[in-house]
């Protein structure tokens, strides 16, 4: 077993785990730490603990200090001073009319790194643009290019639900969505309808996935073929509702009912059809297709 503590750089951000050597560390506790950027200011999200040492990948890098008064002092002015650095890169931006989004920079702790973050739809030739800003803050640029599911997350925005978007108020990691959550859950394929504002299909798809599975699983699908144990006739599911618990049926006269667990048994059942494809033409197969998240 090996002793861990999770330390976040971000309100929102990937959890990472440290050495916390002999520290007595809670939750809330602002740490500095060295990583492959250099000192980093960063808050105890996950108090110390002693995970199987298959769980983690080492070596671990050890907790240097608490943060101090000082510590803190600085954090705050690196906050300040990305601002200005912000404003004088975008001006450099137009000037070198790159065809380039800015959406955040940030300093290390030590300021021996400056980094910016924005989009574009391909590649870009910023070489210019970073020995100018070099030349300004005296300190090492990079520009990292970054993905439409980033992006939201630093700007943030109001879902179709109404409240903030889940990756910029507590998803610290994204996860894979694909289609087939949509489909599992009986919602329109329409690519309008279950893409966020990134573009790529909700995260909250994710959330429900797993019971939505399980309780695929114990219903009969759409085609199957049950006995109603009221009227004792056959009839044809036509739909399941999984939430509900219950399924819609045709019976021979065409007449439909709606039966609840318990209130049927099935009498004949075929190979559950997982295809997406099923009534999609393949130019929205092929919208859909995009829209999936990756990790």
């Amino acid at each position: 077993m090996v002793q861990i503590v999770g330390i976040r750089f971000k309100p929102v951000g990937k959890i990472y785990y440290f050495d916390p050597t002999e520290l007595e560390l809670n939750i809330g506790d602002d740490v500095i730490v060295e990583t492959s950027r250099g000192l980093e200011f960063g808050m105890v999200v996950i108090e110390p603990k002693f995970v199987p040492e298959e769980d983690i990948v080492n070596p671990l890098k050890p907790i240097i200090r608490l943060a101090t008064s000082e510590d803190k002092d600085v954090y705050a002015d690196n906050k300040i001073k990305t601002k200005d650095a912000f404003e004088i890169c975008e001006t450099k931006i137009k000037e070198h009319n790159l065809d380039m989004f800015l959406i955040d920079c940030e300093y290390t702790f030590d300021r021996n790194k400056l980094i910016f973050y924005f989009t574009a739809e391909g590649r870009i030739d910023f070489r210019e643009l970073v020995k100018d800003l070099a030349a300004i803050f005296k300190t090492r640029i990079e520009l990292r290019q970054i993905g439409v599911r980033d992006e939201a997350k630093i700007i943030n925005a109001i879902g179709p639900c109404g409240r903030s978007l889940c990756c910029a108020t507590w998803i610290g990691e994204f996860m894979p969505v694909s289609i087939k959550m949509a489909k599992d859950q009986g919602l329109s394929l329409n690519p309008a309808k279950i893409s966020g504002v990134c573009g790529r299909l909700f995260c909250c798809l994710k959330y429900e996935a797993k019971g939505y599975n399980e309780a695929i699983k114990k219903m009969p699908a759409a085609g199957w073929i049950v006995k109603d144990l009221f009227s004792d006739r056959n009839a044809k599911v036509i739909e399941s509702n999984y939430l509900l618990e219950n399924i819609k049926v045709e019976y021979d006269d065409k007449s439909v009912g709606v039966l609840s667990q318990g209130d049927y048994v099935v009498i004949k059942s075929f190979k559950k059809d997982n295809s997406i494809a099923d009534g999609l033409d393949s130019e929205t197969l092929e919208e859909l297709k995009k829209l999936e998240q990756d990790k």
